[in-house]
């Protein structure tokens, strides 16, 4: 029954987070169920209208939770949050990476309690219907009035009475129903995650089992050839092919010595090119501090030929000014004399 449950389930919404639970002794501390982040998704039973958070770490159900209408999901930090399961009697903190994830954790878990009271509503609503029309149906005579309206009342009383007594007693046994069967399909949940693990372990044992296998053989076959050899070379010494083989091995080792002392004679050659080339560096570093020290001193003329420079523009800029000021005096000069000049002759006229 379990797996068809399962099938029907759809998940609909899934983060990543970091799962908690409540110390049961102190009510305080926050436990860790997980090392590691893990994903904890929102799942729906189409089929019975149930809303479940689930999240799996390793081989158990870290969170096997059905969503409530009386359940709140409370944002105690910027990343972190928590709600109360009163059916696993515990609470439950999820710690995100970002304070967006849980926002959309927080929105989420809100619209799914909405979806999950109307669901309860609408199904109580038709189960209660149903279930009365079924307890009624036989065992409700006709009302007849034998003795007027007050017998009616009465009757009409007694069977409200009933109808309501029948209601609390189906409420009761539907609500230790459902609380069984969500026990049943938590454990169901947690077997089918252990069983599902064995069976990839053991897949995973038997493929290792048959490659051992496989490299046993190997092993054993090559063990076989070594000894064969071995008992080859005792019984006949030294072969004409092992002689070949150490024959030219020792070739092999003249010919690599004889290129390492060529490699030598031509290091001790570049010895000498060595030495010329330092005396050349040294040659030209000499060169480049001279330089250095001509470039210093240069800049160094430069310097004070700029301050002349300098002093000579302030010197004629000082003559101009001094220049315009005599232009200035002696145009003066020159307007008073031309007034002068001009009464001068009015006066002579007269």
């Amino acid at each position: 029954m379990f797996p068809h449950h399962r099938e029907r389930e759809q998940p609909i919404f899934s983060a990543r987070a970091h799962v908690f639970q409540i110390d049961p002794t102190t009510k305080r501390n926050w436990i860790p169920a997980s090392k590691h982040a893990v994903t904890v998704s929102f799942f729906y039973d189409a089929t019975r209208n149930v809303y479940r958070i689930i999240s799996v770490g390793g081989t158990k159900a870290i969170i096997n939770c059905t969503v409530t209408p009386s359940m709140t999901f409370t944002k105690t930090s910027q990343k972190f949050g928590q709600w109360a399961d009163s059916r696993a009697n515990t609470v439950y903190g999820l710690g995100f990476a970002t304070e967006q994830q849980l926002h959309q954790f927080a929105e989420k878990f809100k619209e799914v309690k909405d979806a999950a009271r109307l669901a309860r509503e609408k199904s109580q609503d038709k189960e209660l219907a149903n279930t009365a029309l079924t307890i009624a149906a036989p065992q409700s005579p006709p009302v007849m009035c034998v003795n007027g309206p007050e017998d009616k009342l009465f009757r009409s009383q007694s069977a409200d009475i009933t109808l309501s007594s029948e209601k609390e007693r189906i409420k009761k046994m539907l609500s230790e129903g459902s609380i069984c069967e969500m026990n049943l399909e938590a454990e169901l949940f947690t077997l089918q995650d252990s069983n599902s693990k064995l069976v990839a372990a053991l897949h995973e044992a038997n493929a290792n089992v048959e490659q051992w296998k496989k490299q046993l053989t190997a092993y054993q076959e090559e063990t076989e050839r070594l000894r064969d050899q071995v008992a080859d070379l005792e019984a006949h010494g030294p072969s004409d092919l092992l002689k070949d083989e150490l024959t030219q091995s020792l070739e092999e080792l003249e010919a690599l010595l004889k290129a390492k002392d060529e490699e030598i004679h031509i290091l001790q050659s570049k010895k000498a090119d060595y030495h010329e080339m330092e005396h050349q560096r040294d040659e030209a570093i000499h060169r480049l501090r001279e330089m250095e020290m001509r470039n210093s001193d240069l800049e160094r003329r430069i310097q004070n030929t700029e301050q002349n420079l300098s002093n000579s523009l302030e010197d004629r800029d000082r003559l101009d000014t001094e220049i315009q000021r005599a232009i200035e005096i002696l145009d003066i000069k020159i307007f008073d004399l031309n007034d002068l000049r001009q009464s001068l002759v009015k006066l002579i006229d007269k």
